[in-house]
């Protein structure tokens, strides 16, 4: 299944802290280094996000979040897509949190519709829903958190 990004932002809110701008070398490219690993790369911002990336308010208010990340209407979008490094490209947020009817967690469900956990009652539960799901990404989220609440689980 292909991993859709809703451009919530919430994955980069504190990647200012691990992707560092050493250099900015053009108007609108940087020489960067990927702090977790120390590797550099080079990033220069995509052509189609140059006028959003100009308004500097949003980092400025948000100095743990990564200095790329701008807003774009209801979307916080990165700015340098195209460039940026390995950890964000393969990155996959966490669109379900699952737990029991107390709260304790049980795992999570990533961006891509991929159940993480070790429960045994929440894995049967999930091999059940996945095969009545909608094929399409866009349906098959909140039918399948639908489906896990009328099994008995908190889904958040």
């Amino acid at each position: 299944m292909v991993f859709s990004c809703r451009q919530c932002g919430t994955c980069c809110m504190f990647l200012g802290d691990y992707i560092a701008i050493e250099e900015q070398t053009g108007p609108f490219s940087f020489a960067c280094e990927s702090v977790s690993t120390g590797t550099p790369f080079i990033a220069e911002v995509d052509d189609d996000k140059r006028e959003i990336f100009r308004d500097h308010a949003f980092p400025d208010a948000h100095p743990h979040a990564c200095r790329f990340l701008r807003p774009d209407g209801d979307l916080l979008r990165c700015t340098i897509h195209r460039d940026s490094p390995p950890q964000c490209k393969f990155y996959r947020c966490v669109a379900l949190r699952v737990s029991d009817k107390q709260g304790r967690s049980l795992g999570y469900v990533t961006g891509a519709l991929a159940l993480h956990s070790e429960d045994p009652e929440l894995r049967s539960a999930w091999n059940e829903a996945e095969r009545g799901r909608p094929r399409s990404d866009e349906d098959a989220e909140p039918w399948i958190a639908a489906f896990l609440r009328q099994k008995g689980f908190r889904v958040e």
